[in-house]
C-alpha cells in the first residue's frame, strides 16, 4: 500500500550507476539502494557496459525483485570504449529525478537513510545546488577500512584537492543539466579523464554547497582503481589532464587569483612525487622553471621535494609487495 502510494508521487531522486565486470561486488551496490528508507519515490538506473562476467545476471536478479527501484540498462557493445560521450547520453535520456545520486558498481552505501537526509537538506535549502557526506576507504586486497578524509569543501580548496567522494553525492537536476550543456562539450574534446572534479567546480562556481559529516557510502579502492599508482606514463597522463582540467576553471571563475600559480606548483609536486614512486629522473632544471610563479620560494622548493620524497618511498615500498 504504502509502495502504491509512492509510485505515484513525483519522482524525487534518479541513482545513476554505472557497471562493468564487478559481479564480485554489485550485490553490495544494489543492496544500499533497496535499503533506502524514504518518504518519496526514487529508482536506480544501473547501466550494465556489456560486462563478460556475471555482473548483468546479477542486475536482472535484482530488476525482477525491486521493480520498481532497479531499472536496468544492459548493454551489447561497450559504450564507455567509445570516448564519444555516447554512455553519458544514455545515462542522461533515463534520469528524470529531480535529484540525482551517483554509485559506481564497485563502491556501496551503508546508511539506509542517506538519501533521505539529503533529499530534506536540499529541499529546505533552495540556494544549495549539491550535499555530499563523510564515507569510508575499503582496500580490498589488504582487507583493510579507513575513514575517509571527506570535509567542506570550497571552490578554491577543491580546485587543488578533490576529497568529495562521488558515491556520497546528491546534486540538482537542474544544475547538472546546465553542466552538461555548458562544460561537457568542452571535457570531452580535451578529453579530461575525470568525470567528477569538473562537475563538483561547475556546482561550486554556481550555488553553496553543504558536507553532511554522516558517513554513507564506502570507496571500494582496487589494484586498478584511478587512485592506485600503477605506471609513471599512466599517472601522468592522468595528472596533466587533471591540471587542464583545474586550469581552465581557474581561469574561468578566478582570473584575477593565484589559483592557476597554485595549480601549476601543485602539478610540480605531483611529478615529483610520482618520480620518486617509480625512480624515474626528471630532466629539466625544476627551480628555475618554478621560479616564475610568483608564490613560489626556495622554502617552498625544500618541502615540495621533502614531501614528493616522503610520498615516493611510501608508495614506492607499497609497488614492491
Amino acid at each position: 500500500m504504502e509502495q502504491d502510494i509512492k509510485n505515484q508521487q513525483p519522482l524525487m531522486v534518479t541513482i545513476r550507476c554505472i557497471a562493468y565486470n564487478q559481479e564480485a561486488y554489485i550485490r553490495d551496490c544494489l543492496e544500499g539502494f533497496v535499503m533506502q528508507k524514504t518518504n518519496f519515490r526514487f529508482e536506480a538506473i544501473v547501466h550494465d557496459d556489456a560486462s563478460t562476467d556475471g555482473t548483468a545476471t546479477i542486475i536482472k536478479e535484482y530488476a525482477e525483485k525491486y521493480p520498481d527501484i532497479i531499472k536496468p540498462i544492459l548493454e551489447t557493445e561497450n559504450q564507455y570504449s567509445k570516448h564519444d560521450g555516447s554512455l553519458g547520453r544514455i545515462m542522461d535520456e533515463h534520469t528524470h529525478g529531480k535529484y540525482v545520486a551517483y554509485c559506481e558498481g564497485d563502491d556501496y552505501w551503508i546508511d539506509p537513510l542517506k538519501l533521505q537526509k539529503q533529499v530534506d537538506l536540499l529541499e529546505s535549502n533552495p540556494d544549495v545546488g549539491m550535499v555530499y557526506t563523510g564515507f569510508k576507504r575499503y582496500y580490498q586486497k589488504e582487507n583493510k577500512e579507513i575513514p575517509g578524509n571527506g570535509k567542506q569543501q570550497y571552490f578554491d580548496d577543491l580546485i587543488l584537492s578533490n576529497q568529495i567522494q562521488t558515491n556520497t553525492v546528491l546534486l540538482r537536476s537542474a544544475i547538472l543539466r546546465q553542466y552538461e550543456k555548458e562544460i561537457l562539450p568542452i571535457a570531452v574534446i580535451r578529453k579530461w579523464k575525470m568525470g567528477d572534479t569538473p562537475k563538483w567546480l561547475f556546482v561550486m562556481a554556481h550555488s553553496k554547497t553543504m558536507y553532511l559529516p554522516d558517513v554513507t557510502g564506502v570507496y571500494r579502492i582496487l589494484e586498478n582503481s584511478a587512485s592506485h599508482f600503477t605506471s609513471f606514463e599512466k599517472d601522468y597522463e592522468f595528472w596533466e589532464s587533471l591540471y587542464d582540467c583545474t586550469i581552465f576553471f581557474a581561469k574561468k571563475y578566478r582570473p584575477d587569483s593565484d589559483l592557476c600559480s597554485e595549480i601549476a606548483v601543485d602539478q610540480i609536486e605531483r611529478y615529483l612525487t610520482m618520480a620518486n614512486i617509480y625512480k624515474v629522473n626528471l630532466k629539466f632544471p625544476l627551480y628555475n622553471h618554478l621560479k616564475k610563479y610568483k608564490i613560489f620560494t626556495f622554502k617552498r622548493y625544500v618541502s615540495c621535494k621533502l614531501r614528493s620524497f616522503i610520498w615516493g618511498r611510501k608508495f614506492y615500498v607499497k609497488l614492491k609487495r
